[in-house]
């Protein structure tokens, strides 16, 4: 039998009435909601089932909303199934829901945690200085090289997510982050998209970020992982709890690793990807880069019981 990796989703995946079905039909997924409710001191539950939508879209939002719903579908998953996965990943924020399913990290450290992080990155930068674009369809050194030749002091762009074949998404300032896109159309790319965000994410522009959450990590207890950890930063698994801490804070402003992440885990042997979380964008982006593996998506109730008869077949 193959091994297992579960996955969680980052920002982007968020829409209003993620949890809610799970929470109605899980106590133990509604305890999840009520303590992060408790844990930051506002109403988190109310805005990710009713919104509104403009309020959950916002980074210091939307980053505990996605944690608190992909650990509460985890935890309603373990509930029916004790599964312990070889390894676990999540995409950018994503990562923190994996080192909670791990052990890394309590669940309320990791909710207020991913709550600075999401108010720090807001405030590394003023709104309008910085964008991202995704670019389609160009090799990386290709659009590797496209923003090492744009890029300048107070103009720079640089590669921010190698998400899967055919997709990888570029940040810095606007201007610079346009003026790459044009050049990666020119070189071949066949899109190119605006993305909708309020910051240069995973660009050197986060540092000031970084240095803020280094500092609040330091108040939180982070332990050596039960599960291999496959970091964002080196595509490859972790499990030790400095090293841990250390790749958190550099992740903000360094690329994420995706595509070599799930390569590394076919490598080790992994067959079958659970995606935990709201959306299922990782699930594609897997399939994307392996059509053969097999790729599940726990949203709900729905999808986590049909999620449990797959995984029972392969036991």
């Amino acid at each position: 039998m193959g091994k297992i990796a579960l996955i969680f989703p980052g920002q982007g995946s968020q829409k209003v009435g993620m949890g809610q079905d799970i929470c109605e039909n899980s106590e133990t997924a509604k305890q999840i909601f009520e303590e992060a409710d408790a844990a930051l001191g506002y109403a988190l539950s109310e805005l990710c089932f009713h919104g509104p939508e403009e309020e959950l879209r916002l980074t210091a939002n939307t980053q505990p909303a996605i944690l608190t719903t992909s650990i509460a579908l985890y935890i309603a998953l373990r509930e029916k199934l004790p599964l312990t996965p070889d390894f676990v990943a999540g995409h950018s924020l994503g990562e923190y829901s994996a080192l909670v399913a791990a052990g890394a990290m309590s669940f309320r450290d990791a909710v207020t945690t991913v709550r600075k992080r999401g108010i720090y990155m807001e405030e590394a930068v003023p709104a309008g200085v910085g964008a991202m674009s995704a670019i389609m369809n160009l090799e990386r050194d290709k659009l590797d090289e496209v923003c090492r030749s744009v890029s300048k002091a107070g103009h720079v762009v640089e590669p921010a997510n190698y998400n899967s074949p055919g997709q990888i998404v570029i940040s810095g300032h606007a201007a610079a982050v346009a003026e790459a896109g044009e050049q990666a159309a020119e070189a071949g790319a066949r899109r190119v998209i605006p993305l909708s965000v309020s910051g240069p994410f995973h660009s050197s522009l986060m540092q000031p970020a970084a240095e803020r959450l280094k500092a609040a990590l330091s108040h939180v207890t982070v332990r050596d992982a039960s599960v291999p950890v496959v970091a964002n930063v080196t595509a490859e698994a972790v499990s030790g709890s400095a090293e841990i801490v250390e790749l958190l804070v550099k992740q903000v402003a360094s690329p994420v690793l995706w595509e070599d992440s799930v390569r590394y885990m076919l490598n080790q042997g992994v067959t079958t990807f659970v995606e935990v979380g709201a959306g299922s964008v990782l699930t594609g982006l897997v399939r994307k880069v392996d059509r053969k593996v097999k790729a599940i998506s726990i949203q709900d109730t729905q999808t986590l019981e049909q999620a449990i008869e797959q995984l029972q077949t392969l036991s």
